[in-house]
């Protein structure tokens, strides 16, 4: 998540607003840059936030940032799995 004028993270909800914002400028004719400089982000946040969230609405990018935390901890999970069952083996002296 990026930074806002003031330092702080911007939430979902302000990005994609920022997002929003951005597409309504673009639609009335404004240059990219001008965009941009307007709105207070640089291209490489924009190019990122685009790729990332240009589209969804707020409860689509919620639930976005939610599936993939659940899938790092599946992964996570999914790494251990072959540590437990070697432990396991090596405790109850066999295959388990």
């Amino acid at each position: 998540m990026e930074l806002d004028k003031s330092g702080k993270r911007l939430t979902l909800e302000k990005l994609i607003s920022l997002l929003m914002e951005a597409e309504l400028f673009l639609i009335h004719g404004s240059q990219v840059a001008d965009v941009r400089r307007k709105l207070g982000i640089t291209e490489r946040s924009d190019d990122l936030w685009r790729n990332k969230y240009g589209g969804m609405r707020a409860n689509q990018a919620r639930r976005l940032k939610e599936l993939e935390q659940e899938n790092a901890r599946l992964k996570k999970l999914a790494v251990d799995l072959p540590l437990d069952h070697a432990i396991l083996k090596e405790v109850n002296g066999g295959p388990f």
